[in-house]
């Protein structure tokens, strides 16, 4: 993988990180459009980059961090569930779920969801004042439904936003409450694939991870901003559609490449 791809990625990290959209899943579609080498590097890198992300929303959100410690309890009984299923199921999801067809048909299952979802919540008023006052019990449902998300392609923003709104959030607090839980989840992630890759990094791909650090921060400094206006003003079905397109749109490029392409990485 070279600078260039680096950069691809990087930017398509930061910019569907905290999109209902799946950054894993695009970054597994476009490395196979580039036909970047599948090797225990580039699954580190597409989950490493995450930790620039992550910075952004904690940049943009340290106030809401100083503001209480109640947050942190809420997103400390969030994080649980995917805790330990992480934990448990992470050898099978990297070794049999990062592959093309699995992460398009996730993406059309889920746009297809968050449609009929929008149609629910556009006008739905918050049972909470304010997003610390969720109760234990509503936080710990949304970190079951953020568990789903370690399939590639379902997407942690659309379920933990999905948790959110079926929990008595509206949907820019459902919206900022999967962004606050990103940042135990995320590092969380990224912290433990790190332990449990036996690869020894060449300056190169050092240089690669920096650059895709820095680039994935920046982009998604920008998305956030952006997706929240978007979320306020039209809601979450357009990207629901996006998500069933892109879907279709690379099953049906995976079949005009041959069929080995479809199941590409299937069982590896």
């Amino acid at each position: 993988m070279g600078i260039i791809e680096t950069i691809i990625l990087a930017i398509i990290e930061g910019i569907t990180e905290f999109l209902p959209v799946s950054s894993t899943g695009h970054m597994i579609l476009a490395s196979s459009i580039m036909k970047i080498q599948d090797d225990s590097f580039v699954k580190t890198f597409e989950i490493a980059i995450q930790l620039g992300a992550i910075m952004a929303i904690v940049m943009l959100y340290y106030k809401r961090f100083l503001q209480s410690l109640s947050i942190y309890y809420k997103l400390a009984i969030a994080f649980i569930p995917t805790g330990i299923a992480g934990f448990l199921a992470y050898p099978y999801i990297k070794a049999f779920l990062f592959n093309p067809l699995g992460v398009s048909v996730a993406l059309i299952v889920g746009g297809i969801i968050l449609v009929i979802i929008d149609k629910r919540v556009v006008a739905r008023e918050s049972d909470y004042e304010d997003l610390g006052d969720i109760s234990y019990r509503r936080s710990f449902v949304i970190g079951l439904a953020q568990c789903v998300s370690m399939v590639p392609g379902v997407s942690r923003a659309a379920a933990t936003i999905i948790g959110g709104v079926y929990n008595g959030l509206n949907k820019k607090q459902a919206t900022e409450f999967s962004f606050l839980l990103a940042v135990p989840t995320m590092c969380a992630a990224t912290g433990y694939d790190l332990l449990k890759t036996d690869v020894t990094f060449s300056s190169h791909q050092l240089l690669l991870l920096g650059i895709g650090l820095v680039v994935a921060f920046v982009t998604a400094w920008g998305a956030v901003k952006v997706f929240l206006k978007i979320v306020e003003n039209y809601g979450f079905k357009h990207f629901g559609y996006y998500r069933i397109v892109i879907g279709v749109v690379f099953i049906i490029y995976m079949l005009m490449s041959g069929s080995a392409s479809l199941f590409e990485n299937l069982g590896s």
